[in-house]
């Protein structure tokens, strides 16, 4: 996937870490990357998918006891609700019954994030997030994610990958440090890109079809594979304001296709026997069990509604101009417009109430800053000062806002010579303010409510309650698996998202 560049990289020191992407808001998918996330470089599995051995003692192993507590920590914490806890153990139970290991011991940690993923680490710690659980429809479709990242286990490709990457930083050295020929060696290195990300492609492909049988042996619907793939695009492509069926799955080109898993998927699966002739989905105790999980972000990160970030416990909203797609990370709120590839940036510091904001924009932090540009302003009654910063082809506005608690930066960054600079970093920095006590009371957390379908229920009747988008009916079918033209069936349970 091509990775858009990222204009926050070079103008502050303290934020190039968490870059915003001057694109689309990218919702990751299946197995991630731990490559990035501050974890020690000689323990953490350092890309897809993380794995290492089966059992449950050895160094590995003392490696995943290791990440753990830090997996957990950058993932936003583990996820509590026995309920849940107890319906995604009973599913990785029946896998383990089939599985090449049964003895193997495993233990799940559910993440407390809306990002759709699950791994595993050394010594069966397996992670599912509650972001993945809401998008699966049926116990055979957690049962196909469990399966693959547990077939990644039992296929060693943790340790295989380890390998192939230790050869491809051996690789890296040699261009940078030893050849004198730059071109020739950064060729090289491309090739070995290329293969790196094949082998991935591939380990996918070969947990797919280990994960496909093993489903099917415990008892599932095979097929379930195939329609959580599908589930997963249509669901990215919602949240991506896109009906097209991109690639945008296939997180740095590491994973085949989605067409062609799903494909593949099928193909395993009717090795087992015809569609609705094998296996069970258990749709209605899956339901159960994700009935009344927190959806989208959480209370400790604060919500987006809208166009509007808004956070109770710090008494703060900020409103992004319209037209922009907002993610909220645990670094940052970010907004992309894929217009024209403006971007900004939404954040907190400490900063000493001693220290003047106009120091704080001077004292080093800003690159590229035009220090003449400095000036102290007010933005809705509260003290603040601005700057402008130019790195490469890259324009900014800095406004740094005193609040109650803390100092709140928002950066505004558009392609040098845009003549949007100016009206966008208005509108940007006056929608930072304080919130009431009142506001403070109303925001709460969304959750997945599970209704049942009446004998006159249509998508409309279900939907006209659902929060979280503005388009109700298509999030309804999108969050259900619905084709466009697919009616309610009377009697049967579907998620809706509500407080």
């Amino acid at each position: 996937m091509h990775q858009p560049e990222r204009p926050w990289q070079n103008v502050t020191r303290r934020l190039r870490r968490a870059a915003l992407l001057a694109g689309a808001a990218v919702v990751l998918a299946g197995c991630t990357s731990l490559t990035n996330m501050g974890l020690d470089a000689d323990l953490s599995p350092s890309a897809r998918p993380v794995i290492a051995d089966n059992v449950r003692t050895g160094r590995l192993a003392r490696i995943g006891a290791a990440q753990h507590p830090r997996i957990l920590a950058s993932y936003g914490g583990e996820y509590s609700d026995t309920r849940l806890e107890r319906m995604v153990a009973g599913i990785v139970g029946r896998l383990v019954t089939v599985s090449d290991n049964p003895s193997q011991v495993y233990q799940v940690s559910i993440l407390d994030t809306p990002v759709i993923n699950a791994f595993a680490l050394p010594g069966g710690y397996l992670y599912v997030s509650r972001g993945l659980l809401a998008v699966a429809n049926d116990s055979a479709e957690l049962g196909a994610v469990i399966a693959h990242e547990m077939a990644h286990v039992t296929a060693n490709h943790g340790v295989l990958r380890q390998q192939r990457e230790a050869e491809a930083v051996l690789a890296s050295r040699v261009v940078s440090e030893v050849l004198s020929d730059k071109a020739a060696g950064e060729r090289a290195l491309a090739r070995g890109k290329v293969a790196l990300a094949q082998f991935s492609r591939n380990q996918e492909l070969e947990a797919d079809a280990i994960g496909i049988a093993a489903m099917g042996e415990a008892g599932f619907d095979p097929y379930a594979a195939a329609d959580f793939q599908r589930a997963m695009s249509a669901f990215n492509a919602f949240r991506s304001g896109s009906s097209a069926q991109e690639n945008s799955l296939d997180f740095l080109s590491t994973h085949p296709s989605t067409p062609q898993r799903v494909s593949l998927a099928l193909g395993h699966a009717r090795k087992l026997g015809a569609p609705g002739t094998v296996g069970e989905r258990d749709r209605n105790a899956y339901l159960a069990g994700i009935d009344g999980m927190l959806f989208g972000d959480s209370p400790d990160e604060g919500y987006v509604r809208g166009n509007t970030y808004a956070h109770a416990e710090l008494g703060i909203a900020f409103e992004f101009p319209a037209g922009f797609e907002i993610e909220n990370r645990p670094e940052a709120v970010l907004a992309a417009r894929a217009s024209d590839g403006a971007g900004i940036r939404f954040d907190g510091v400490d900063v000493p109430s001693s220290q003047a904001l106009t120091n704080y924009l001077l004292s080093g932090w800003v690159e590229g800053l035009d220090r003449s540009s400095v000036r102290a302003t007010k933005v809705n009654g509260l003290d603040a000062a601005v700057a402008r910063a130019t790195v490469g082809r890259w324009a900014f506005d800095v406004t740094v806002v005193r609040g109650p608690a803390q100092v709140y930066r928002v950066l505004v960054a558009v392609p040098v010579g845009s003549a949007a600079l100016e009206p966008l970093a208005q509108n940007s920095r006056t929608g930072f303010r304080l919130l009431s006590d009142a506001e403070k009371a109303e925001l709460k957390p969304l959750r997945i409510r599970v209704v049942r379908a009446g004998a006159g229920d249509t998508v409309a009747t279900l939907s006209r309650t659902m929060l979280g988008s503005t388009d109700r009916a298509g999030f309804f079918r999108v969050l259900n698996g619905l084709e466009p033209d697919e009616q309610l069936v009377p009697g049967a349970y579907y998620k809706t998202v509500t407080y």
